[in-house]
């Protein structure tokens, strides 16, 4: 979906700068960073309940979740795109349309998930399995944290528009605020009040439900009265209609996204337990990679996205450049990390000696998925800003099928050096269809 830009529209020309691209970047990063840090927490904090059965209903509650809420990112990304767009065409009134619009839509699909919550738990532990015990207990953990979803939806949309405006500090303080709240909340009422896993789901929901008053609370408190929308233009049915287009796009392209690495899963499954887990060692080194990755990717959203509504075409190609730049130092920076400080880290995560041994035999492919995954990173973040969500999808199912077919060559020849392989092909050429795609849209949006 390409944002129209007729020739009666000013030209709004804005510099890009290393600082400003770093502004938006740092703050990002370590936002993006304290997630991990609270998963981390949470099992920790049910691990010393002792109960293996908790800790398996924590791990799949986790996955129920990550799902749920990884089909709606897009309220999240879409938002940043929009809002950008608006900033770069100094429409302050629908910079704040966007906001209302996309609140409204987090909080009926929070609804909607909510109505549906028993049948969504019956086929997730249905796909998902586990013994009784574990099915109960995550059960009971699911059965608290639900009522999450719709706060943990307006959170994402407040951090799309926070990011949209350039405001990243902002959105910094509200993710340390929620993972640190929901860290301080799990201790409190796991190991002080003796809750259990009901606890942990209850600190988790009260985390995202408070910073999403708080959020709101500083976010309407900076809204411009003078530039108020109205109720029809906040349900402008050309703006929503288009909201839904790229919302629609991108929801595709995460489950695009979700069944690649699920189908790298499964591959590595079938190939032993003790390959399930070495894979599972070494993926979480490329997530964390990804981390670092992102907080470029969201300066590319903003700026393109800020480009293509100023309608000011140096501006979009140097943030380009800027943030490819610093994209390949910080890829070429973890694949080093990965390569050297690899075999440290898989001692640290694993005791058992056949997964040390198998995760080092394909630590080489690791190192390798930064620098791979480094375009695609970039060029989803000026994508998603210029909201040309309709090229995302069609690259990620065509980068899909060339995986899926490397893959099929490659594996039945060289084990899971060949599904490595594969994965790599995968997250490179995400890259560069984008690329290939972006000259021709970038002529277009600025003919």
């Amino acid at each position: 979906m390409t944002v129209p830009t007729p020739a009666s529209v000013a030209i709004r020309p804005f510099e890009v700068t290393h600082r400003g691209i770093l502004s938006i970047a740092v703050p990002m990063t370590l936002a993006y960073l304290t997630t991990p840090l609270l998963g981390l927490v949470g099992m920790g904090v049910i691990g010393r309940l002792g109960d293996a059965a908790l800790l398996g209903a924590v791990a799949l509650g986790a996955v129920i979740f990550d799902f749920v809420f990884a089909t709606f990112n897009f309220l999240r990304s879409g938002t940043t795109g929009l809002v950008a767009q608006a900033l770069g065409a100094d429409d302050r009134t629908e910079i704040q349309a966007t906001f209302y619009r996309a609140l409204i839509v987090a909080f009926a699909i929070g609804l909607g998930v909510l109505l549906l919550s028993q049948p969504i738990l019956t086929v997730a532990l249905a796909a998902l399995g586990g013994s009784p015990a574990v099915q109960a207990a995550t059960t009971e953990y699911y059965s608290v944290r639900v009522f999450s979803t719709p706060f943990a939806l307006a959170n994402y949309v407040m951090l799309g528009w926070l990011i949209g405006l350039g405001r990243s500090t902002l959105g910094l303080f509200l993710q340390t605020f929620l993972n640190g709240l929901n860290i301080l909340l799990n201790l409190v009422f796991v190991l002080g009040l003796g809750w259990g896993i009901a606890g942990s789901a209850l600190g988790t929901t009260i985390g995202e439900a408070v910073t999403a008053i708080l959020g709101l609370t500083l976010v309407v408190s900076r809204l411009d009265r003078a530039h108020r929308p109205s109720l029809a233009q906040i349900l402008d049915r050309r703006q929503v209609f288009r909201m839904i287009a790229v919302n629609r796009d991108i929801m595709i392209r995460s489950f695009t996204l979700l069944f690649a690495f699920g189908f790298f899963a499964s591959r590595g499954a079938k190939m032993g337990d003790v390959v399930l887990a070495a894979n599972a060692v070494l993926m979480n080194f490329f997530l964390v990679g990804g981390y670092f990755l992102d907080g470029f990717a969201a300066a590319a959203e903003q700026y393109a996205g800020r480009a293509i509504g100023a309608r000011y075409k140096p501006a979009f190609i140097r943030s380009m450049k800027l943030t490819l730049g610093w994209g390949y130092v910080l890829a070429a920076i973890a694949a080093c990390c990965f390569w050297f400080g690899g075999p440290y880290l898989i001692d640290w995560m694993t005791v058992n000696q056949a997964v040390r041994d198998t995760a080092r035999h394909y630590l080489a492919w690791t190192a390798l998925t930064p620098l791979a995954g480094v375009l695609a990173f970039e060029m989803d973040g000026v994508f998603i800003g210029a909201t040309w969500s309709e090229d995302m999808r069609n690259m990620m199912l065509l980068s899909l099928v060339l995986y899926l077919a490397v893959w099929a060559v490659a594996e039945p020849l060289w084990g899971a050096h060949g599904l490595w392989l594969a994965m790599l092909v995968f997250l490179s050429a995400r890259g560069f269809t984008l690329a290939w795609r972006c000259r021709a849209r970038t002529r277009a949006a600025f003919a």
